[in-house]
């Protein structure tokens, strides 16, 4: 039995928990220039976790680094991807990667701004199959996610036993009654799903409709009774003239 937050069993890998190679922040940080060579690395609280080697060419990056799996020994894995340049629409152009995964013996070659480490090579999501959170959430909780984003876009903390945050100084009061009531639907929803949804709900429902219609059938079945036992029109005429008494 789960509640809010519990969301679908899956056992996929999450991207959220996966180490990813992100195109626009290695263009960002002028890692694309032909010529650069150094390392990438993860950290979580303040601590390294995993750290990788390559170097930029002319329309690919060269990765160098060491993978081990189920504490085996560590082999050593150089990989090649292609990167391609799309022009924007204001001028300029936007790098991607060009997926070198090969899947059912069919090259993905997919233009992806992120590559996971789903194994021992750096490939799309759609190659290792590996899912995002939300996908795996319920609808209520998706709901609930939607009302605490604009929560906290208001000022506001997220909860919905938490006032709405007043209208920040700034905001157009049309945006902020949107914002305001499209909280209220999305909370208003969630709790209709999961009561919809949730076992103990069900049964007070069914519970409050035996409790509601037992008093009805007691009184039909009553009703019966006491016209079963009620004497005819007729039998009721003959006892009323035979217990009345002349003056």
């Amino acid at each position: 039995m789960g509640g809010f937050g519990s969301g679908r069993a899956s056992g996929k890998q999450k991207v959220e928990h996966s180490r990813a190679l992100n195109i626009t922040a290695l263009h960002r940080s002028g890692c694309l220039a032909v010529g650069w060579s150094g390392g990438w690395s993860w950290t979580r609280d303040g601590k390294e976790e995993a750290r990788i080697s390559f170097k930029a060419e002319q329309g690919r990056i060269v990765l160098d680094y060491k993978v081990r799996q189920y504490g085996g020994v560590w082999d050593p894995i150089t990989q090649s991807v292609p990167i391609t340049h799309v022009d924007c629409h204001y001028g300029g152009q936007r790098p991607y990667f060009l997926c070198p995964g090969v899947v059912n013996d069919r090259h993905c070659g997919r233009r992806v701004g992120k590559l996971f480490l789903g194994g021992r090579y750096f490939l799309c999501r759609h190659c290792h199959n590996i899912s995002y959170s939300s996908q795996s959430e319920a609808h209520y909780d998706r709901m609930l996610r939607r009302a605490n984003k604009l929560r906290m876009s208001l000022g506001g903390d997220p909860g919905t036993v938490q006032l709405i945050a007043f209208k920040p100084k700034g905001m157009w009061q049309r945006t902020y009654d949107r914002k305001r009531f499209e909280i209220q639907r999305c909370e208003r929803q969630a709790t209709q799903l999961f009561s919809a949804n949730s076992p103990i709900f069900s049964a007070q429902r069914t519970a409050r409709c035996f409790s509601m219609n037992e008093p009805r059938r007691s009184i039909q079945s009553r009703r019966l009774w006491v016209d079963q036992d009620r004497p005819a029109a007729s039998e009721r005429r003959c006892n009323w003239r035979s217990n009345t008494r002349p003056f």
